[in-house]
């Protein structure tokens, strides 16, 4: 009741909800504009800060995050809830990497984070590519290097020997291609159902022209799939491409170039799919990679 009196008076009064009742902002982030000067197009970067930020002269791990609408404010209340202060999770500073303002999310994911322009490739255009253009991974992944990261190093208090990437699906894809192209920009891969299928799997061929150039990949990887994302019969399952095979193989590939440097393990998530899994994801991925300093604790 009083919320219908609430707006009753605002529509009597000719005001909108925005313009009675300021927006909620997250505590601790901070947006900067950040242009690409190689493409000019235009994105902001998300960073949020640990709650013990600025309380030491400790410098934090950096975690790069894709697909920031979703994820950066799930990550971090992941990360405050399941941190514990530190005991069961690390404090790291998160860094989100938006979609560019003049594109839809669609859009701007699927330029930004395939590594082919697939609609030069093919005849007939799939149904399932909707978007207006792909393939600028290598340009967007060449901003991360020259500007963003160097930004966040530069104005933040962050370790340079621990950066850590997390991407799901395209965003797992664009992981992948920069691990295959200049794994030295992160220190950690954290790729959750990556699109290895994307282009008749033509990661799969980057991988084997960094085999033949290159004796070592410096790198910690950790390859994460759901249990449903495989052909099988069932409303979960997938029907189009077998996420969970491509993760093993790609897995299986890597391992076998037998790479000095290479850390790399996957995981299937049980009862969960490609929509549901990232929540999952990434509470095993912090757990795993930036353990707090214990003892665990569940609550």
């Amino acid at each position: 009741m009083r919320l219908f009196i609430v707006l009753c008076a605002l529509f009597s009064l000719n005001l909108s909800a925005d313009e009675q009742f300021p927006a909620w902002e997250l505590p601790n982030t901070q947006v900067h504009q950040l242009p690409a000067q190689n493409s000019g197009r235009h994105y902001e970067v998300w960073v949020e800060l640990p709650p013990s930020y600025g309380k030491t002269e400790k410098k934090f791990p950096v975690l790069f995050v894709s697909d920031a609408n979703y994820a950066f404010p799930l990550i971090r209340s992941i990360r405050n809830r399941l941190g514990a202060g530190g005991q069961n999770i690390e404090d790291f500073v998160i860094v989100g990497l938006s979609y560019a303002k003049e594109d839809n999310p669609t859009d701007s994911r699927s330029l930004d984070y395939t590594p082919t322009n697939i609609l030069a490739n093919s005849k007939k255009r799939s149904k399932h590519l909707t978007a207006k253009a792909y393939g600028g991974a290598a340009l967007y992944a060449e901003y991360l290097r020259q500007q963003v990261i160097p930004f966040v190093l530069n104005h933040y208090q962050v370790n340079p020997k621990r950066k850590l990437f997390v991407g799901h699906s395209y965003g797992g894809l664009l992981g992948a291609q920069i691990l295959l192209t200049q794994p030295a920009t992160f220190d950690t891969y954290i790729l959750s159902s990556p699109s290895l299928w994307f282009d008749a799997k033509t990661m799969f061929r980057l991988e084997q022209q960094y085999a033949t150039n290159h004796k070592d990949l410096t790198a910690q990887v950790q390859l994460y799939a759901a249990e449903f994302e495989q052909i099988k019969p069932g409303p979960r399952y997938a029907t189009r491409v077998d996420l969970l095979a491509d993760m093993k193989l790609f897995e299986k590939t890597l391992k076998s170039r037998n790479y000095p440097g290479l850390q790399i393990q996957s995981q299937i998530i049980a009862d969960e799919d490609h929509l549901s899994v990232f929540p999952s994801m990434i509470s095993r991925a912090l757990v795993k990679l930036l353990p707090g300093h214990g003892p665990y604790t569940p609550g």
